[in-house]
């Protein structure tokens, strides 16, 4: 599999970046090429500008030659990953930005949708387990990305895995770790490509 890894923090050497570390080593041993899109790296402009803003009287809008970039290197791609920090209990705002801008109407929802049978979303959260299920932010967070992005755009077979204690707890992040390399080895192992 050919796998998009969208990976968005400002700092690459992050535990966040440490994560997409892990995760494109088991993408390799698994025999799968990751594309990482670093999206602070390569200074994308999560901005909408009125050129990439949804056309809905017009499916066939042409949109802005960096939209156009991104959605021809979505398409060279398979299936699709995120590695991001939680923060307010979604995506950071360049994600947030990315999607808005590239996921557009008449090319990821509308009169065609995305064509990626898999997400895979790993997202390191400060807080516990147990405050996210408390206040149902984790629930949230799936209903959101997971039901009303991933699916919404047509892609049937996403999960968000949710990395806790990230800031406390050392054996935290050696699981978490190791947790991201068997998802890379496992998750897009069997994807059923008929659209």
């Amino acid at each position: 599999m050919n796998v998009l890894v969208v990976f968005d923090h400002p700092r690459r050497d992050s535990f966040c970046g440490a994560v997409l570390d892990s995760l494109i080593a088991g993408l390799a041993a698994a025999g799968h090429k990751a594309e990482v899109a670093d999206l602070r790296a390569e200074g994308f402009d999560p901005r909408l500008p009125p050129e990439d803003e949804p056309d809905w009287n017009d499916a066939d809008k042409v949109y802005s030659d960096a939209v156009l970039a991104e959605q021809a290197r979505m398409t060279r791609n398979d299936v699709l990953a995120f590695v991001f920090p939680v923060w307010w209990w979604s995506l950071p705002a360049t994600t947030k930005g990315w999607i808005d801008r590239v996921w557009n109407n008449g090319w990821a929802y509308g009169a065609r949708a995305l064509k990626h049978r898999k997400a895979l979303l790993l997202g390191t959260a400060a807080g516990s387990a147990a405050s996210y299920e408390k206040r149902g932010y984790d629930q949230a967070m799936r209903t959101q990305i997971v039901t009303g992005m991933m699916e919404y755009c047509g892609i049937p077979d996403s999960e968000l895995h949710l990395l806790f204690d990230v800031l406390d707890d050392g054996e935290a992040r050696s699981r978490h770790l190791t947790r991201a390399r068997e998802l890379g080895e496992s998750y897009f192992s069997v994807v059923g490509l008929e659209a």
